[in-house]
């Protein structure tokens, strides 16, 4: 959450309306998913902590207020582990979408295994562990390379890896506890 001044526009049609839902409409309208190299994608205005009476400027009719609003981000960090949910499978690899935003989990970053890419039913296959990631499959990750450019999301990258221990599909990562357990057991 961060608290940001600014400028909003109230248009006269909307002037017999309460003025702090107006402006909060107004400011998502205008501010969300909006990228910021620092901050990151804005999600959404929460609140206005103030706002000072209109100025009304001749020949528009609206009134423009300087409020102070809290506004909630998403800023996902360099080697942070995030869960979310493969959306898309490629020849080239799984999208994942993290909140409210996209990354790529390369073929080579999958697992160990060498991956084949199933067209029919677009799955990626492992060649030697048989491991399958299909689209709605839930799945942990580390981000290993990230670039919040432009003021899009269009324009940014989120490279992810799940070749580490406990990364992956989440039915892999039990089955490597379960087996990881059973070696404890025998020994």
């Amino acid at each position: 959450m961060t608290t940001i001044e600014g400028t909003v526009r109230i248009p006269p049609y909307r002037f017999g309306e309460p003025l702090e839902n107006i402006a909060i409409e107004t400011l998502n309208e205008s501010y969300n998913a909006r990228l910021d190299k620092n901050l990151g994608l804005l999600v959404g205005i929460v609140g206005i902590e103030s706002m000072e009476e209109g100025v009304l400027i001749m020949g528009d009719g609206a009134a423009y207020h300087d409020v102070v609003f809290n506004a909630i981000f998403f800023k996902p960090d360099q080697q942070e582990i995030v869960e979310g949910e493969v959306i898309e499978i490629a020849e080239f690899g799984a999208f994942v979408r993290i909140g409210p935003m996209d990354g790529l989990v390369h073929v080579s970053q999958i697992t160990d295994d060498y991956i084949n890419y199933n067209p029919k039913n677009a799955s990626l296959i492992g060649r030697e562990s048989g491991k399958v990631l299909n689209e709605g499959d839930r799945v942990r990750a580390r981000i290993v390379s990230l670039s919040l450019k432009g003021k899009s999301i269009r324009e940014s990258k989120i490279a992810l890896t799940m070749r580490q221990p406990f990364l992956g599909k989440f039915e892999w990562i039990e089955s490597d506890k379960n087996k990881s357990s059973k070696k404890k057991d025998k020994s």
